[in-house]
């Protein structure tokens, strides 16, 4: 890897690529072992010569936003990790254009420093851009699929393209980017021009429901299983009287039965040994199969 590590300090500056970095620094779960290689890329140039560097040698590239629904394995990731920190941001009349590495709570302010309605829900969303647009991130009634006007990728053959909002499949926690390898770059977003007074209210409130019903003192990835229409999977998990079982320092959260949560040193084996037992329980009660929300990756 220290071959690889000098051509990459040749075009990124050193303290953005990192070795042996420990994922555990940029997940939200706080677990995770480490990445031989962890990057940081402001520019598509910086995220071509990365790819091409792993290409050259062979060895594989993961690419990661936030890292706020990933839950890395504890023996780490292999070749390199590129964080993406695309941050541009535009402000077009009721059209915003912002990069896929831009945390949702700024995007949201932005709008709201702008006068336009319909990113309240994503206030409280710690994730960023690229990762709301791929897995079509919601809260509180709205989803990125009723504002996302039009995307631009990287796709395999590093060429740029955009697709419009239909050529997404957007649907419950998914996009057409769950089934390509495409990067994600930049997301242009439709809004409406709004009350500010109105805007910051309904910040505040969806604030506030996160605060009462969501365990945000703890480490945590967010919603670790997928709702279906027949079932909400912290209702069964709640009823299972799951509420509070741990493995090691992974707790099912007390507050809500959705959460995992991180009470200081648990591992990402900690955390899948208490998901198998919460879908053995689960099916064994229920004869429902859940499926993860949250991303499992390394090794």
């Amino acid at each position: 890897m220290e071959k690889i590590y000098n051509e990459l300090i040749k075009y990124l500056s050193k303290d953005r690529v990192l070795k042996n970095e420990p994922m555990c620094k940029h997940t939200s779960f706080k677990i995770g072992g480490p990445a031989d290689i962890f990057v940081k890329v402001n520019t598509i140039e910086e995220l071509k010569n990365t790819l091409n560097i792993a290409k050259t040698n062979k060895i594989p590239v993961t690419c990661i936003g936030n890292g706020t629904n990933l839950l890395v394995k504890d023996k780490g990731i292999r070749g390199i990790t590129i964080k993406l920190d695309f941050k541009d941001i535009n402000v077009n009349g009721e059209e915003i254009e912002v990069g896929s590495g831009m945390q949702l709570p700024i995007l949201a302010k932005t709008a709201y420093s702008n006068s336009l309605t319909g990113l309240e829900f994503a206030s409280g969303i710690p994730g960023t851009v690229g990762g709301a647009v791929k897995m079509n991130a919601g809260a509180y009634g709205g989803e990125f699929k009723d504002i996302v006007v039009e995307t631009t990728y990287l796709n395999s053959e590093q060429n740029l393209k955009k697709i419009q909002n239909k050529e997404h499949k957007f649907s419950y926690r998914y996009s057409i980017f769950d089934e390509t390898n495409d990067i994600i770059i930049s997301t242009k977003l439709k809004l409406k021009k709004g009350n500010k007074e109105f805007i910051k209210s309904k910040m505040e409130e969806f604030s506030l429901k996160r605060k009462e019903k969501q365990p945000i003192n703890f480490p945590n990835a967010g919603s670790v299983f997928k709702r279906k229409n027949e079932y909400i999977p912290a209702e069964i998990i709640d009823k299972c009287g799951l509420k509070g079982y741990n493995i090691g320092d992974a707790y099912v959260s007390k507050l809500h039965a959705g959460f995992i949560i991180n009470k200081g040193n648990a591992t990402a084996q900690d955390v899948l040994n208490l998901i198998e037992h919460i879908k053995n329980v689960v099916r064994q009660n229920y004869y429902i199969n859940l499926e993860l929300e949250i991303k499992v990756i390394g090794e």
